[in-house]
């Protein structure tokens, strides 16, 4: 790879690493504050990227305002965050949650291979695409290079506003601060007269939006097949796995060190492009085997 094609190779890198960390923050969200793993949050994604697609498609021909059509993303994702999250955290993710880990794990799994299914009964096998946001975005021209405005400023900016704001939440708001209770002891949350409940709720519905948000933002870019999820959630574990788990800022910053290094890979070494999340989520694990933000607590007895 020339030097000409680093910042094009960051710019590709910075774009996927943004819409990675929005899938990989919903997974720690509910890890963090819910103890769970869950293994259908993949499906979120993809449920949003086609929903958003679908949205798009229909309403490209009648409006030529790529606001408004941008304005769609964000409407499918938290239609199909709201709506999906409500149902599963109601119907699995509540019943299990005094569950054995290993019980839940299996849930969550049994939950996204049901996902799957209603995603293939609704879309079928074809691929689906939001591609007119990008091409009515336009594009922007630095030194003897054009990025699309989509890649270069949409993406980066909305995942930075959405971490902006869920930190916010977190640290000023009265339900965020009893979600960070609940984090750090359920128990004694619950003692304090924290709804536990209503918190799990809250948590779960923010985290899939966060999912359907990502696969709203990469629909403009990527076309959805069939395994999109399958794809984003082996990917975004990667990224909670090397950040360690339950640290969202810990999620933003593995994020872009995949993103970027797995983007430098496809213009230097194209047969190393799948392989580089791994590699480097083995790397980090093999030196520090909690991840690289998880810090050391005392063992309790």
């Amino acid at each position: 790879m020339t030097l000409d094609l680093l910042p094009l190779a960051l710019v590709d890198g910075v774009a996927y690493a943004s819409l990675l960390f929005l899938v990989s923050m919903g997974l720690t969200l509910v890890f963090g504050v819910m103890g769970i793993l869950n293994v259908a949050h993949g499906a979120f994604y993809a449920f949003g990227g086609y929903a958003a697609a679908s949205f798009v498609m229909f309403l490209a021909p009648k409006t030529d305002s790529p606001v408004l059509l941008f304005a769609a993303l964000f409407v499918a994702a938290v239609a199909v965050g709201l709506a999906l999250g409500s149902i599963m955290e109601f119907l699995l993710i509540r019943r299990a949650q005094n569950y054995d880990p290993i019980l839940k794990l299996l849930l969550t799994f049994g939950g996204f291979l049901m996902l799957e299914d209603i995603q293939r009964m609704l879309w079928g096998a074809q691929p689906y695409s939001a591609s007119e946001v990008v091409n009515r975005l336009g594009n922007i021209e630095l030194g003897d290079i054009t990025y699309t405005t989509y890649q270069l400023v949409v993406v980066p900016v909305t995942a930075l506003l959405a971490y902006v704001c869920l930190e916010f939440f977190l640290r000023h708001t009265k339900l965020g601060k009893q979600t960070v209770a609940t984090t750090h002891n359920r128990e004694v949350a619950t003692s304090l007269g924290i709804n536990a409940k209503k918190i799990g709720y809250v948590t779960f519905v923010i985290a899939t939006m966060l999912g359907a948000l990502g696969g709203a933002m990469a629909a403009p870019t990527t076309s959805l097949v069939p395994g999109a999820g399958t794809d984003m959630t082996v990917l975004s574990f990667a990224v909670v796995a090397t950040a360690g788990l339950g640290q969202i800022t810990g999620a933003l910053i593995a994020s872009l060190l995949i993103g970027v290094i797995r983007a430098i890979a496809v213009y230097a070494a194209p047969e190393l492009e799948v392989a580089v999340p791994y590699i480097i989520m083995v790397l980090v694990l093999i030196i520090r085997p909690h991840g690289l933000f998880t810090v050391a607590q005392a063992r309790t007895i």
